[in-house]
């Protein structure tokens, strides 16, 4: 019996035992847990208020701490930039427009600049960007680059389609959730901002600037222009490429037209400078041989008269100027040009000499196209003849 009476004892203690024992394990692994709970709200807390204090897509507010306004991913800060910042001007176009410095116009034409800059320069992007800086701010002057490729580009927004981080452009602060807690912010944007601002000399004013490490000049503009073959080309009876309708897109035409001209009803005080930017010779080669040669100056020409209908618009011819492009070296593709040429244009908008009036608008658009012909039949014949181009790879360049 006494046996039996030990034996049941210790079986009594060994349970007591294994029940605080598991209630132990059970406590301890809740603690744990709310100690990892609580250092991984803490990490993302502070990660999020990390990005929201120095916030280097400007998404909340203009630069602290003595921060620069370091603006170098146009797609991520243009939102924001138009939102936050402080400028009574906006220069408008596609990335020939970034390699303004914006000092430039702000002595010259006595603002506060700012860029809205959009890739490709389509219509109804540009537009959208306007709106929010004329939602922000009061824009007394805009100066806007027509590239005349845009003028037979679809008439919608590209922002969701082209990848655009939509996060950033809409006013839905749940999906804010993909800026707070990034990766690449956190570990690159904000500690590039960081060194911009105190380590090193950034220039404010050359905001987007693209021109460090790119290389310009003739060589380098046909060794990346690849001709249309003569196989690819129809010619007629007298070996000109044959063109297709000049109204083949009459319908985008209408459509970027009319955007064009809702902003400059929209805003009457507002002075607007449009300007045509001077595209290379090689652009205009590969127009003609793709047969759109035609339907670049009707698109032109009908752009051109239902702009200069409006009271505050001024508006600039700027790709009739030989010097300019015909002087491959002035080049880095058929398009882009150095930011020597961005310094013409400005002083070009001061000047008023490539102004385009009323009056003289047929004469200008005649002059234009009289003198693109020429160039084709002169300065690129001779090209041909020496063999320059590449065909090796067909289609626009």
């Amino acid at each position: 019996m006494g046996m039996e009476k030990n034996d049941q004892e210790w079986i009594e203690k060994s349970m007591k035992w294994e029940g605080l024992t598991t209630r132990n394990r059970q406590s301890g692994r809740h603690i744990f847990f709310m100690r990892l709970f609580v250092t991984l709200f803490l990490l993302l807390f502070f990660c999020g208020l990390l990005v929201y204090l120095i916030d280097p897509f400007f998404h909340y507010h203009k630069p602290w701490f003595h921060l620069k306004e370091v603006l170098n991913e146009k797609e991520y800060q243009c939102p924001g930039s138009l939102a936050h910042f402080d400028y009574d001007a906006v220069l408008a176009g596609s990335s020939v427009v970034e390699n303004n410095d914006n000092s430039w116009f702000n002595q010259d034409f006595h603002c506060t600049i700012i860029k809205a800059v959009r890739s490709y320069g389509a219509t109804a992007d540009l537009c959208d960007l306007l709106d929010r800086a004329f939602r922000h701010r009061k824009v007394k002057q805009v100066f806007y680059n027509l590239d005349p490729s845009a003028l037979h580009a679809e008439p919608v927004l590209t922002f969701a389609s082209s990848g655009a981080p939509m996060y950033l452009y809409d006013d839905n602060p749940f999906n804010d959730v993909q800026y707070l807690w990034n990766k690449d912010v956190i570990l690159k944007r904000i500690p590039y901002m960081i060194a911009n601002s105190y380590l090193v000399p950034y220039d404010e004013n050359l905001s987007y600037n693209w021109m460090e490490g790119k290389t310009f000049g003739e060589a380098a503009v046909l060794s990346r222009y690849y001709r249309i073959p003569d196989a690819e080309v129809k010619f007629s009876t007298d070996k000109k490429p044959v063109q297709k309708p000049e109204n083949c897109y009459q319908d985008e035409l209408r459509g970027n037209i009319a955007l064009l001209e809702q902003e400059l009803s929209a805003h009457p005080d507002t002075e607007f400078r449009i300007f045509i930017p001077p595209y290379s010779m090689l652009w205009w080669d590969n127009m003609n041989r793709s047969g759109e040669l035609d339907s670049t100056f009707y698109e032109e020409r009908e752009a051109v008269h239902a702009l200069l209908s409006h009271p505050n618009v001024k508006l600039y011819l700027l790709q009739n100027i030989p010097e300019i492009i015909i002087n491959l070296d002035n080049y880095m593709d058929t398009i882009h040009f150095s930011m020597e040429i961005n310094h013409r244009i400005e002083q070009e908008l001061l000047s008023d000499r490539y102004l385009v009036t009323k009056e003289k608008e047929e004469q200008v658009m005649e002059h234009l196209e009289a003198e693109i012909r020429k160039i084709l039949d002169t300065e690129v014949r001779v090209l041909e003849e020496q063999n320059a181009f590449l065909y090796d790879v067909g289609g626009k360049d």
